[in-house]
Formats: structure tokens, C-alpha cells, sequence
């Protein structure tokens, strides 16, 4: 059921819950204390980094019946905040612009806005994906915001921030949320999991970390459903076999071939790895991180502290061992064709060829520079 989903059962109830927005929190904080919100915020980030999430908590804690006047946070006990935060409270509305993008909807929503809140102090409208409004839309939009009765806050939330309009802009109080570290991204899921009493190693819990791209939502679902398939107990290989990802230790199997310019077992091993049923187009995507990593320790040996955050010890050895094999000239050249690859792979259904290709212009390009003895 819905309600034990991981996303939506640890879902923050207060503003101490939030994860790695602290300069969105922090602003929001000194607001609710100095009892001066504003009418309307714009929440502009990728997806899963707790847009929606905050926009919730401000309309519970501008709500909450028993917040007292230095304090930010919702009590969590109140009749006002139990509502707010089973999303039951008829002054809490919620509108998916994706799907209500129209004029009609806005003038619906801008009529609604005359009528004072049924319960609670303010009504409070968020409006998810908020880009997706017609100019029509946003024009009837603009003039709620310009001249908004005293009991309506608006929160309006975007993965598009380019598409929104200059005049909307300027009637909001922006806030930028960024990616999750995979550093937040492991320190969460590891609680969740205890709290759930889940034993999955470290190596598994950064597999999860990194295929989330920095969206907490996106994680905590991928570790949901490594539960729904495997059980209580999770490792690196079950996350790699459910994601279709490549370990570290195959990714670097790979480039040492490539680097020794040995084409015949560079193109033997893609063709393994395609038939071992590994999604080509993650294969490359490893392949390019690995590449990245490599360029950060041949820019500076010191960056190696960097890549102490997504590698074992033993992975952060191998890797400089590797590094130590090529020139940056070099790990220049193995990006650039691994990039080109990835855009090709866009276009063609031979989803191994990209990749083969990749591999074997670089080997011949430096054996017309390197001749192989």
C-alpha cells in the first residue's frame, strides 16, 4: 500500500527533518520566527530534492494551532497539523500543472482564492511543475500574485526554472535546491534501513546512491523496490543485477584493455558484458564516470580526496595504479570518444557498435603514436 512506501513513510514532518537544503530552511525558518512569509515562493531544483516536501511544511507550520510566536516548528499534534500533514486540510491545494495547465484551471483557482481558508489560518496552493502553464495561464497567474488577499501564501514549485516567465519571477522570493550529495544520499538510505531493519552493505547502499543522480526520491524507490525483490538482506551484486549497472572492478577490466591498446579483448569484453544481459547505455555511463575519475587524478594528485567519497580504498589504489599508465592528453582523448559514443548511442538501435568503435579508434589513434612493440 501507497502509505508504506519509503518516500512517503519517512517523509520530514519538520523542518530539523529536512536533508541538505539548509539555505532554503534556514530562510524559511527566520520568516516563520519573525513572522514575516511571503505571499509567494518559487521552489526551483531538480527532481526528488524536497520541493514539495518544504512547501508541505511551511503550510503546516504557518497553520499549526499550537506554534508559538518564536518558534518555527509545527507541533505535529494539533487538529490543523494532522490534517495538513495527511493532506486532508481543505486549505491545503495542491495543483499539478502538468496535467492542469490551462487558463480555465487558473481562473478556477483565482476565484477560490476570494473565499477566506475553511479552517485554517491561510490557504496555502502549490503548484507542482509550474513551467508547464500557457502564457494564458501565467498571465491570469500573475495577476493573483500581484494583488493576493492576505490569508493566500502560493508556493510554486519547477524543474524549469528557464521557462518561467521575468514577470512571475519578480513577484516571488526564489530558492534554488541542488542534487543530493552521495554522501546525504548513503547517510539517509543507511537510516531508513535501520529504521526498517534492512541489512544492506556500504558498497550497495552508493550503487543506490549514484544510480539516484541525486534525487532522495528516486533513491529511497530504488531501495524500496531492492526490498519488494530481494527481501531484508542486500548486496552490492543483487543492486547491480536489479539496475543493470557495471561494478567498478569490470569498468576498470575494460579501460586497462583499451589503455594497453588491445583491441581485440576491449571488444571481446563488450560483447561479454552485452551478453552477460548489462544495459549498454549504463555500461557507457560507468565508463565515462570511471574516465572523469581518472582526468581528476591526472589534473592533481590531491583530487584523489575527492573520489575517497564514491570508492573503496582498494578501488581508490587500483585506479591510480591505472592512472599512472596514461597521460592527460590521453585521458583527454578516451573522454572525447566515450562522450561521442554516448551520442551516437542516441541514434542507433546497435547499441554495442557506439561503444566498439569508441574503443578501437582510440587504440589505433595511439598506435600511430605509440606503436605497440
Amino acid at each position: 500500500m501507497s502509505e508504506f512506501v519509503l518516500y512517503r513513510k519517512y517523509r520530514p514532518t519538520s523542518f530539523a527533518d529536512v536533508v541538505g537544503q539548509d539555505h532554503v530552511v534556514k530562510t524559511l525558518v527566520g520568516a516563520l520566527v519573525g513572522n514575516r512569509v511571503s505571499h509567494g515562493y518559487l521552489f526551483a531544483g531538480p527532481r526528488g530534492t524536497g520541493k514539495t516536501t518544504i512547501a508541505r511544511l511551511l503550510a503546516k507550520a504557518v497553520n499549526c494551532e499550537d506554534r508559538g510566536e518564536d518558534e518555527h516548528e509545527p507541533c505535529n499534534k494539533c487538529a490543523s497539523c494532522k490534517e495538513f500533514g495527511n493532506l486532508t486540510a481543505l486549505d491545503l491545494i495542491e495543483i499539478d500543472a502538468a496535467s492542469n495547465r490551462g487558463i480555465d484551471e487558473i481562473r478556477e483557482l483565482r476565484d477560490g482564492i476570494k473565499f477566506v481558508p475553511t479552517r485554517a489560518k491561510y490557504k496555502v496552493f502549490i503548484i507542482d511543475e509550474v513551467h508547464m502553464l500557457t502564457r494564458e495561464a501565467f498571465n491570469a497567474l500573475l495577476k493573483t500574485l500581484e494583488e493576493p488577499p492576505g490569508h493566500a501564501i502560493f508556493v510554486l514549485a519547477t524543474t524549469e526554472i528557464e521557462k518561467i516567465p521575468p514577470t512571475i519571477l519578480s513577484r516571488v522570493q526564489k530558492f534554488d535546491f541542488r542534487r543530493f550529495s552521495p554522501e546525504e544520499v548513503t547517510d539517509r538510505l543507511k537510516k531508513l534501513a535501520g529504521k526498517e531493519k534492512i541489512t544492506i552493505d556500504e558498497p550497495a547502499l552508493r550503487l543506490i546512491a549514484q544510480a539516484s543522480e541525486g534525487s532522495m526520491r528516486d533513491a529511497e524507490s530504488l531501495l524500496d523496490q531492492m526490498i519488494s525483490f530481494e527481501g531484508n538482506n542486500l548486496t552490492a551484486q543483487q543492486v547491480e543485477e536489479m539496475l543493470g549497472t557495471v561494478n567498478v572492478r569490470s569498468v576498470h577490466e575494460f579501460l586497462e584493455y583499451v589503455i594497453a591498446l588491445d583491441a581485440r579483448r576491449a571488444v571481446d569484453f563488450i560483447n561479454e558484458t552485452h551478453d552477460a544481459g548489462y544495459d549498454m547505455r549504463e555500461f557507457l555511463k560507468a565508463v565515462v564516470s570511471y574516465v572523469r575519475k581518472l582526468m581528476l587524478l591526472k589534473i592533481d594528485a590531491t583530487l584523489k580526496d575527492l573520489l575517497a567519497k564514491e570508492l573503496t580504498e582498494e578501488q581508490l589504489s587500483t585506479i591510480t595504479v591505472l592512472a599512472g599508465k596514461v597521460s592527460l592528453q590521453d585521458v583527454r582523448h578516451l573522454m572525447n570518444h566515450f562522450l561521442e559514443a554516448a551520442d551516437t548511442m542516441k541514434k542507433t538501435n546497435h547499441l554495442m557498435l557506439p561503444v566498439e568503435m569508441a574503443a578501437v579508434s582510440y587504440i589505433e589513434e595511439n598506435k600511430k603514436v605509440h606503436p605497440v612493440k
